[in-house]
C-alpha cells in the first residue's frame, strides 16, 4: 500500500475527516496519514485503542515513535498519559494496550537499524524555553541526533512563524490552530513539507502547540524487511 508516499510533495491531512479503519487487532482502529508497505510498513498513523484493548506482544524491528493524544497508553514500561512522547528503538518489544482507551500518533519503521536510544518524556512536566529571536514562541526539545530534530513549539496568538526547511519537516497540531498558505490546521491536523520547502504560518489561538520533526525527510524509505 502507498499513501502520500511521494515525499517531494507537500501534504496536509485533517485527521478528524478520515474514517477509522479496523486494524488486525480487535478494538484497535487507525487513521492513516502516510504509508509505504502492508501490515509491515513505514507509516505515520493515528491509532485508537478501545477500553480494555491491547496488541499481542511484539518487537519493533524498525523502531516506534509516538505521542499520546487522548487517554492513557499502557505497556510493561508504565502508564503514559496525554502529552507523553515515547521512542522505542529497533529490537525493543512490548505489549501495548489501554484500560480506559487512548489515541496515539505513531510513526513506525523510521529509525536507523543500530539506534538503541529509548526516550520516555512527559511533556506536561517539561518547562518550555523562550526561542531566541522568535517573539511569541517557546520550545520544548524532545530529541536530536545526526539525522533528525524533534521538539514542540508553543505559539502565542497572532505569532508569525516563518521557517526555511532545507531537509523538510512534519508538523502535528497538538492544541490550537494556525494558518499556513490556504490551509487552516486545527487540533490533530498534520502537515508534511518536502525537502527545500518552507512554512509561513500564523497562530490563530491563544496557545497553539505544535509537534515538529525536522531533517528526517531525506531518510524516508520503505521498511527493510
Amino acid at each position: 500500500m502507498e499513501l502520500h508516499a511521494d515525499f517531494s510533495k507537500r501534504v496536509v491531512v485533517h485527521s478528524d475527516e478520515i474514517e477509522w479503519q479496523a486494524s488486525p487487532i480487535p478494538g484497535v482502529d487507525r487513521r492513516m496519514l502516510d504509508r509505504i508497505g502492508g501490515e509491515v510498513a513505514r507509516a505515520t498513523t493515528i491509532v485508537r485503542y478501545a477500553p480494555k484493548s491491547k496488541f499481542s506482544a511484539h518487537e519493533h524491528t524498525g523502531g516506534e515513535e509516538f505521542i499520546v493524544l487522548e487517554g492513557v497508553f499502557q505497556d510493561e514500561h508504565g502508564d503514559f498519559p496525554v502529552g507523553s512522547y515515547i521512542r522505542n528503538p529497533p529490537t525493543s518489544s512490548h505489549t501495548p494496550g489501554s484500560d480506559e482507551g487512548c489515541v496515539i500518533f505513531v510513526k513506525l519503521w523510521q529509525f536507523e537499524p543500530d539506534d538503541r536510544t529509548q526516550i520516555m518524556i512527559n511533556m506536561n512536566k517539561s518547562e518550555p524555553v523562550t526561542a531566541a529571536g522568535r517573539e511569541g514562541v517557546t520550545v520544548t526539545p524532545l530529541y536530536q541526533d545526526d539525522r533528525e530534530t524533534v521538539r514542540t513549539e508553543n505559539w502565542a496568538k497572532g505569532t508569525k512563524v516563518q521557517m526555511d526547511l532545507p531537509e523538510g519537516a512534519e508538523f502535528l497540531v497538538l492544541d490550537g490552530s494556525f494558518t499556513e498558505g490556504d490551509d487552516t490546521l486545527r487540533k490533530h491536523s498534520w502537515l508534511r513539507v518536502p525537502v527545500g520547502g518552507k512554512i509561513d504560518a500564523v497562530s490563530q489561538s491563544d496557545a497553539t502547540k505544535v509537534w515538529i520533526k525536522l531533517r528526517h525527510i531525506p531518510h524516508a524509505k520503505p521498511p527493510a524487511v
